[in-house]
């Protein structure tokens, strides 16, 4: 059975480790970072399944550490703010038209199915101007069919980092 590279999982766990335990006042390592690591397939590797969910405790982790000492150096309504002027840029993007929301590839490329994306999207803008009920698990886990003249995955995937990011920051 295929599973996650079992030396590399073991040394970013370590590097990890090290980064959350440091004195320092800043990591080199970010909640981003975590949720962008990936790891290379290999035969009797590590779950995939029990290693992404320690990935998103560690994220978690890392994001809570990111805001206390943001909130002890600039104070929380700070912190707020920026989560705020975050989240209004995301709405903005968000609530668009259908199928107007990103970029979309050539048809003869593939992107992420547009009705799919934008079914996420009009959520998230209902859980940024409603309170709807939206996990960061919804936004980490959404997966999307491919299609031809599809939106841009890159620029889809950053806008959801960065809900990510805004639902962490406001935990």
């Amino acid at each position: 059975m295929l599973g996650y590279n079992l030396k590399q999982v073991e040394e970013f766990l370590d590097s990890t480790r090290q980064a959350y335990d440091a004195a320092e006042e800043t990591d080199p390592l970010t909640a981003a970072d975590i949720r962008h690591t990936a790891f290379a397939m290999q035969k009797g590797g590590y779950s995939p399944t029990h290693v992404d969910a320690a990935m998103e405790r560690l994220e978690d982790a890392f994001a809570a550490r990111e805001r206390e000492r943001a909130t002890s150096d600039a104070g929380p309504e700070a912190w707020l703010d920026e989560a705020r002027q975050t989240a209004q840029v995301l709405i903005n993007r968000l609530g668009r038209p259908d199928g107007h929301r990103f970029s979309r590839t050539s048809f003869l490329s593939t992107g992420y199915n547009r009705s799919e994306v934008d079914r996420l999207a009009t959520k998230l803008v209902s859980y940024f101007q409603d309170g709807r009920q939206v996990t960061v698990d919804d936004v980490r886990t959404a997966v999307f069919r491919p299609q031809r003249g599809g939106y841009r995955e890159a620029q889809v995937d950053l806008v959801l980092d960065s809900v990510v990011d805004v639902m962490l920051a406001v935990r």
